[in-house]
C-alpha cells in the first residue's frame, strides 16, 4: 500500500469515534457494520473509494477473527497506517465489552424478560434488512464492472452456499485462486499487448 500521509490529532480522534460510534449501535453481526463504515469512511469522509471498500471487506471476510474487528484494522491501516489500525480497533472492541460486561451482571433478569426478547426479535428484522443492502450494494459493484467472470462467480458463489451447502471457506479459497489467476492472465494479456 502507498505511504500513508501525516495525520493530526483530530483525524485519529474521528477515527475512533466513528468506529466507537458504528461498533456502539451495531447489532446483529460483523457483516451489519461493513455498510455503516462504507457510509462512514466512503460517503461521507471520502478518505477510501467504493472499490478499495470493497476489497478491503474481501480480505476482512477471508481472514480469520470477526468480520468487524478485521474491517476496522484494514480501514483505520488504509487511513492512518499502524496508529490508525490500533485507533480504529480500539473504537471497535471497547463498546461491545463495555456492553457485554454490564449484560452479564444482569444476565438471568435479561434472558427471561419479554420485553428483550420482543425487542430482540425486532432488531432481528432490522438486521436482515441492513444485510439485504450490503449484498445489493455490493452485489452493484460487481454487476458495475460489466465482466461475465465476477458475475459467474458471484451465483457460483451463491448457488454453492444456498442449494449445495459448500463450506464458506472452500467458496472463498476458490473465488480467491479464480480471481488470482484472472488478474494474472490478463496482467500477462496487457504485457503482450504492450510489447507489440
Amino acid at each position: 500500500m502507498e505511504q500513508q500521509p501525516k495525520h493530526s490529532r483530530k483525524d485519529y480522534l474521528t477515527l475512533f469515534t466513528s468506529t466507537f460510534t458504528l461498533s456502539a449501535f451495531t447489532f446483529g453481526g460483523g457483516f451489519v457494520i461493513i455498510p455503516l463504515m462504507r457510509k462512514k469512511f466512503v460517503e461521507q469522509l471520502h478518505w477510501i473509494d467504493e472499490e478499495e471498500m470493497m476489497d478491503l471487506t474481501a480480505i476482512a471476510q477471508s481472514s480469520p477473527g470477526a468480520i468487524a474487528v478485521n474491517a476496522s484494522i484494514l480501514v483505520g491501516y488504509r487511513v492512518a497506517g499502524v496508529p490508525g489500525a490500533l485507533v480504529t480497533v480500539l473504537g471497535t472492541v471497547l463498546p461491545p465489552l463495555i456492553i457485554l460486561s454490564i449484560i452479564s451482571f444482569f444476565y438471568t433478569a435479561f434472558r427471561d424478560n419479554r420485553i428483550v426478547a420482543l425487542v430482540m426479535r425486532g432488531m432481528q428484522a432490522g438486521v436482515a434488512a441492513v444485510i439485504c443492502d450490503v449484498v445489493l450494494t455490493m452485489g452493484r459493484s460487481v454487476l458495475g464492472e460489466r465482466r461475465v467472470l465476477p458475475v459467474v462467480m458471484l451465483l457460483g458463489a451463491f448457488a454453492a452456499a444456498r442449494f449445495f451447502g459448500v463450506n464458506v471457506v472452500a467458496i472463498i479459497l476458490v473465488c480467491g485462486a479464480v480471481g488470482a489467476a484472472d488478474l494474472w492472465r490478463r496482467q500477462r494479456t496487457s504485457k503482450g499487448g504492450h510489447a507489440q
